[in-house]
């Protein structure tokens, strides 16, 4: 990510009549951001007011068949369409008025659960994957400073409240629709919360809740949110818009910028078809290498390093450790890793060189890629959905452990959507108490910018990766760990927020 240094002179387009005038702008990088929010008060009367669409969402453009969709208004995809077209956000009053009146029309009739579960279903297949890391960073930072998370947009609660249940924001202010029996009227409920609407709903929302906002913090980024900006006493300009640029310079804000989530380009497809190439490739080459022992395990050890190897350099990925040495010793052992990308598999190949083996929901032996390489390794496939299976299916692994050979395990069970960590299933921990051997978190950060969660693209960039110290936990009780397992949770979430640093 680029930044433009503090203090940099930024230049905006000149006006009729007027000369270029060059104004500093006080860009910070994200650091200095998570640092003055350290360093800042503390405590729930502090709050810290995220804007929407540009600020902790990518603003981006829907796709043009949505846009075809959206203009011709027909039949429940036009329910759809309204929502995703206007996720980028309204850069004028005429285009936020548009869109007022296309959801009135659009929506004046249908239940309430149905935008509501459509707004999920959304977020899940297209939206998530335009949230900003840099976002998710700062609101973790508040979060641990006490603050009072408030998201505030001037879209419907069936747009913003999946991003903001993923975001871990209790608070959402958003333009209400009137509903009645349960199904929208098609009018809007109150002052919709757009320019002075959003500055009004967070000055209420501070009186009601004793927030002191001269000492808050509020992140924005178009012409329309400096109503916003102006209600705290820490502004920070995010992305902002020419109009904002100048209000920042003026008034000394500080400026942030967050790179775009972009769709994939064509060499992103390449370099994903050169990956997964080198892949298959790796693979059958590092079997063949070992293949002379006629030893299953040698042969299966062989071709994970030399595929995980392979891909990586065919796909341009860099994977940096920290904590290396634990990831060697003590073996056997569990380890644990948090769960974001399909590229996981890879980035754990990677870390762990060989001696190891896995646990994976079952649908990914369906796979035709990862799926015949997990089952010649040995993997254990469970089904989630039968707790008794997955248990029976668990038992052979505490051998497996015994015999001296690692298990690797994502203790979530599924990939998450973000950088944030799901609740732990118990599984992983009551099969190293059993075997008596140690747990080893391994906390990888970034692999879901290199891959998202439900797209196979490879884009080019780092994962880093912790291998944290083993955890002993022969002492647990397996009936009441709950305690434990939520401070090995913990443990992950704090190193994503206070990553170590390398040797």
């Amino acid at each position: 990510m680029t930044h433009r240094a503090a203090g940099e002179l930024l230049s905006p387009p000149p006006r009729p009549g007027v000369g270029i005038i060059e104004q500093p702008v006080n860009t910070i990088d994200l650091e200095t951001a998570v640092a003055a929010i350290r360093s800042g008060p503390q405590g729930p009367g502090i709050a810290a007011i995220f804007d929407f669409g540009g600020t902790v969402l990518h603003g981006f453009n829907p796709p043009a068949a949505v846009r075809r969709i959206l203009r011709r208004h027909t039949g429940s995809t036009a329910l759809a369409a309204t929502m995703l077209g206007s996720i980028r956000g309204a850069r004028s009053e005429g285009e936020y008025e548009r869109f007022l009146q296309q959801a009135m029309q659009t929506w004046a009739g249908v239940p309430e659960s149905e935008l509501e579960q459509l707004g999920a279903t959304l977020f899940v297949k297209t939206v998530h994957g335009h949230l900003y890391p840099e976002a998710w960073r700062l609101i973790r930072e508040h979060e641990t400073a006490g603050h009072t998370l408030v998201l505030v947009s001037s879209l419907t609660r069936y747009q913003v409240q999946p991003v903001a249940a993923e975001l871990g924001i209790p608070n959402v202010l958003c333009t209400t629709m009137v509903v009645q029996d349960g199904v929208l009227t098609g009018h809007v409920d109150g002052k919709p919360l757009w320019r002075n609407g959003k500055a009004d709903a967070v000055r209420r929302f501070a009186a009601s809740h004793d927030i002191d906002l001269t000492s808050s913090w509020v992140y924005a980024d178009s012409a329309a949110d400096l109503p916003l900006l102006g209600v705290a006493g820490h502004p920070v300009a995010v992305n902002p818009d020419p109009r904002v640029v100048l209000e920042a310079a003026e008034k000394d804000w500080p400026v942030l910028h967050f790179r775009p989530r972009q769709a994939p380009k064509a060499t992103d497809y390449a370099r994903t078809f050169t990956g997964f190439g080198a892949l298959v490739g790796g693979a059958l080459f590092g079997v063949a290498a070992k293949a002379h022992t006629k030893e299953r395990r040698q042969m299966a050890d062989s071709m994970m390093t030399v595929a995980a190897g392979s891909t990586l350099r065919g796909t341009g990925v860099r994977v940096r450790v920290v904590g290396a040495e634990n990831a060697r010793a003590p073996r056997p052992a569990v380890f644990l890793f948090n769960h974001q990308s399909q590229f996981d598999i890879v980035v754990i190949a990677e870390v762990l060189g060989a001696g190891f083996t896995g646990i994976a929901k079952r649908e990914v032996a369906n796979n035709p890629l990862f799926g015949p390489l997990m089952r010649f390794v040995e993997v254990t496939f469970i089904n989630r959905g039968d707790t008794a299976a997955a248990k029976a299916a668990l038992e052979p692994v505490v051998d497996t452990l015994r015999g001296g050979l690692s298990v690797v395990i994502a203790p979530e069970g599924t990939r998450s959507m973000t950088p944030r960590v799901g609740p732990f299933k118990k599984g992983a921990f009551h099969i190293a108490i059993q075997a008596g051997v140690p747990i080893i978190p391994v906390v990888i950060r970034n692999a879901g910018e290199i891959s998202w969660r439900n797209s196979p693209v490879v884009r080019k960039g780092v994962v880093d990766v912790a291998v944290l110290p083993p955890i002993d936990v022969s002492s647990w009780d397996p009936d009441h760990m709950d305690d434990e397992v939520a401070q090995v949770r913990q443990l992950f979430a704090d190193t994503l927020l206070h990553w170590p640093e390398g040797p």
